[in-house]
């Protein structure tokens, strides 16, 4: 995905927004209300809760590398955030360009570290799927997404897992980053 296509000096946090929704929409027509949240708790909150011990951290990136099965073609990364500044890396690609594990490994612990996550964020992302959900995009409501947003809410918007029906139909596997983090060959 371009950037550009994303972020030009005329968008709107909205249209971009919306954008990176559609795009979603579209590649993953799978995606449930849990999927979106997901997506939009990764935008606004980055990897914080990901990162407890560096050791296991590490060990299990490199463990859920080894064990990658094949999976949908997929860019390399996905920019997630209206600013895009957050992306997921996805890792089959990414260990398919010769990209460096370490420089992932060390871009996603310098995230969950340093980007300070927003719930206003979150709520504003929120706001902009429900009218998606609204101008019919998608297969479920607005007050679907208002109901299930509610309860992680009330719940303090914790990280969540893919939707099963996701999860079996493209194996996700990747990285939440802040996109300057990252360092290409």
């Amino acid at each position: 995905m371009d950037n550009s296509d994303l972020i030009g000096s005329n968008s709107s946090e909205e249209e971009a927004f919306r954008h990176i929704l559609a795009l979603h929409y579209k590649r993953y027509p799978l995606m449930e209300v849990p999927d979106i949240y997901k997506l939009i708790h990764q935008a606004s909150m980055g990897s914080e809760h990901a990162v407890q011990d560096l050791d296991v951290t590490r060990a299990f990136l490199e463990r859920e590398v080894n064990e990658l099965a094949d999976g949908p073609e997929e860019p390399l990364e996905d920019i997630i955030s209206a600013d895009g500044r957050m992306a997921r890396i996805h890792l089959r690609p990414y260990i398919a360009s010769n990209a460096s594990l370490e420089n992932l490994f060390q871009a996603f612990v310098r995230t969950a570290n340093e980007f300070e996550g927003s719930t206003m964020r979150l709520k504003r992302y929120r706001s902009y799927a429900e009218r998606l959900a609204g101008d019919c995009s998608f297969a479920f409501s607005r007050t679907e997404i208002r109901a299930f947003f509610d309860q992680m809410e009330a719940q303090g918007f914790p990280a969540v897992h893919h939707s099963a029906s996701y999860a079996a139909a493209y194996q996700p596997a990747y990285r939440v980053v802040l996109h300057e983090f990252l360092e290409y060959p």
